[in-house]
């Protein structure tokens, strides 16, 4: 082995010492991807990965800086817009999203954007008949 194969090994070692913990990580925030209009929940989540669910918690909030739960709000309030911006009602996007409560969906919405969902809503559609009608700018 050559001086530098031996480097690289070394390099290696230390960069990638917590593979198997980003890669269960990585894992479980695929799942939320493609399951966030599921009842999600901690229990669920740590059995797909086959991990301790506090160890779960932990890991997640050291790699993405919030927990399981945070994610999957986050995940549902961007996937909310997009149906929002289609013309989906207010109440087809909150069950089609995951959330089992209108009131609620509406607070998590307003507290993350700002707006209620009626009023994106509005404002996305004024949007597109503004740029519809005017056509895009382009520089």
């Amino acid at each position: 082995m050559t001086f530098y194969e031996k480097e690289l090994n070394r390099i290696r070692s230390i960069v990638y010492s917590n593979e198997g913990q980003i890669n269960t990580v990585i894992g479980i925030r695929n799942y939320i991807e493609n399951n966030y209009d599921l009842d999600l929940n901690l229990e669920l989540l740590s059995h797909t990965q086959l991990i301790s669910k506090f160890h779960l918690l932990r890991l997640f909030k050291k790699y993405y800086g919030q927990t399981p739960r945070q994610y999957l709000i986050d995940k549902r309030i961007e996937k909310s817009k997009e149906h929002l911006t289609i013309g989906l009602s207010v109440t087809e996007t909150c069950f089609a999203v995951g959330f089992e409560s209108l009131g609620s969906f509406s607070t998590l919405f307003k507290t993350k954007t700002g707006k209620s969902p009626t009023e994106f809503q509005k404002e996305q559609l004024s949007r597109s008949e503004i740029d519809s009608e005017f056509g895009t700018l382009e520089y």
